[in-house]
């Protein structure tokens, strides 16, 4: 099992998300298995020619996510990420929801306006 980056200079993306996005997706998908080490920040930097900072910046939002753990000296593991993914996002829709009570929004407004963000995230 390898792990499989293409970073894209000329995308408008910058380098740390698309690094950040393959990791996670590669890490959702099963590609990457639970407990799968990955390269260290510098190690992986020279791989793909970017800044040691890009790949740091990368692993903390990943790590945040819940995507990934470091061990210490141990090194950066893939984490048991769906059920930590799902706690975020159930909690993070919580808070939404609560807020939007807050501001007077009916139930249908709410549930529009979360569909117009998911929609300009995901591109759809």
């Amino acid at each position: 099992m390898t792990l499989k980056i293409v970073v894209d200079c000329d995308d408008a993306t910058a380098p740390y998300e698309q690094l950040r996005a393959q990791i996670s997706g590669q890490a959702r998908s099963g590609k990457l298995p639970v407990g799968y080490r990955l390269p260290t920040v510098r190690g992986l930097a020279g791989e793909l020619g970017l800044a040691p900072n890009t790949v740091a910046k990368a692993y903390r939002a990943l790590e945040t996510d819940g995507v990934i753990e470091t061990r210490g000296r141990n090194g950066t593991f893939v984490a048991a990420a769906g059920d930590a993914a799902g706690r975020a996002a159930a909690s993070a829709a919580r808070e939404f929801a609560e807020r939007v009570r807050r501001l007077g929004l009916s139930e249908g407004d709410a549930v529009r306006v979360v569909g117009e963000a998911v929609r300009a995230v995901y591109g759809g």
